[in-house]
């Protein structure tokens, strides 16, 4: 009698297990209808589903309006969040007051997300007030999206688009992987970065798709072990590794690979950039290959008196030291007549730095493409159009 009894109370809680398993939380269980405000809804959803390991959060096809929302985990299990509609910010940016996020994924392990569906930061006013151009502390402005914390996740088949600021910001993120990403936003609107990555290691992108008004992915400080592959860009600002050294005690950036880029219509190309009179900081390990430019501005370039807006001091150079950085198989068009310029420390000079098969054309009329260089002796090998500068240090 005893064992039946066991065996049978084994059976119903391993019914019960795979009953919760995979289960589904719907928004529209929790009252979401489309067209309406569902930050409630999805919020109640979130709780339920957290709380069952191996769920599913379900926002279906529709136009949804949601304020800022903060889905925090530790969950019990991996979780997926399954955007197939449309979610709408606020068009007013006083409704966030003074937030830096509108949709925040906090503390999660084993997240994915996924669905097809888009992430509309309506941020046609907000661009309009942005005067970070002017003011060195200007407002805070609503990232898209925010990973803080996340751990072992993956990020595909979304849209972000016309962020108010960021789209996507990563802080403390470890394994986080992103496929066929879209993200957009027009050309002439301000700090709408792509994704931006801080104090973030093993994130890779992939196959994904970048445009906007600033930089389509920004490295800052602490990050490790970062790859980008097989991504097209433009416009925006290309991509960077920086600014580095504006602020005090900032970790190390080491392993950045980018590689099967195709960028158009860019500002810059592939970037490292460091602020004058900085402070200290190290940036090692970064490497650029097999990328197409397409009517790029700078499509090579390290700058390392990196002053936007006039807003930094010049007295003394940068102290961020830049080494073992290389760039290979890099062809195409260049909008500016210079194509490479290397314009390193004359404190920290940089070192190991490999210019090897590159071939750039000028797009404009009068004459070819050219280098420059300044504190740095790059090994040179291949084909080098522009000829590589060979400037002493």
């Amino acid at each position: 009698m005893g064992k039946n009894l066991s065996i049978a109370i084994i059976s119903l809680l391993l019914v019960l297990a795979s009953t919760n398993a995979g289960q589904v939380f719907d928004v529209k269980s929790y009252g979401a209808k489309p067209n309406a405000d569902i930050t409630q809804a999805l919020t109640k959803a979130w709780k339920a589903a957290c709380a069952v390991a191996g769920s599913k959060v379900l926002i279906s096809a529709g136009a949804y309006k949601l304020g800022l929302v903060t889905l925090l985990g530790p969950c019990k299990g991996a979780i997926e969040f399954n955007l197939q509609g449309t979610l709408q910010a606020p068009s007013d940016v006083a409704s966030f007051n003074g937030k830096d996020g509108w949709v925040i994924f906090q503390h999660i392990d084993g997240l994915t997300m996924s669905g097809g569906g888009v992430f509309d930061g309506k941020g046609q006013l907000a661009w309009e007030k942005n005067d970070c151009k002017k003011e060195k502390n200007c407002n805070t402005l609503p990232i898209n999206i925010r990973f803080d914390y996340v751990t072992n996740s993956i990020v595909q088949d979304i849209t972000s688009k016309d962020s108010k600021f960021f789209h996507i910001n990563l802080f403390e993120c470890k394994k986080l992987q992103f496929r066929h990403v879209t993200i957009t936003a027009p050309a002439d609107s301000p700090n709408t970065d792509g994704i931006h990555i801080g104090h973030s290691s093993q994130i890779s992108i992939t196959n994904a798709n970048i445009g906007t008004g600033d930089d389509c992915i920004s490295i800052s400080d602490g990050n490790q072990d970062v790859s980008a592959n097989q991504v097209t860009y433009g416009p925006g600002h290309g991509i960077s590794i920086g600014s580095l050294g504006k602020n005090k005690n900032e970790q190390p950036v080491l392993g950045i690979r980018v590689t099967g880029a195709t960028l158009s219509n860019t500002d810059n190309g592939v970037r490292i950039k460091t602020w004058p009179s900085s402070n200290s900081g190290v940036a090692s390990d970064i490497h650029f290959e097999d990328i197409v430019m397409k009517n790029v501005g700078n499509p090579i370039i390290i700058d390392q008196n990196y002053c936007p807006n006039n807003q930094c001091s010049n007295k003394s150079p940068s102290k961020v030291k830049i080494s073992n950085v290389s760039f290979k198989k890099i062809r195409g068009t260049s909008s500016t007549k210079e194509a490479v310029k290397l314009i390193c420390s004359k404190s920290v000079p940089c070192q190991q730095v490999v210019l090897s098969d590159i071939d750039l054309a000028y797009k404009g009329g009068g004459g070819s493409t050219t280098s420059s260089c300044a504190n740095v002796m790059p090994a040179v090998s291949g084909k080098q159009n522009p000829p590589a500068c060979t400037n002493k240090l």
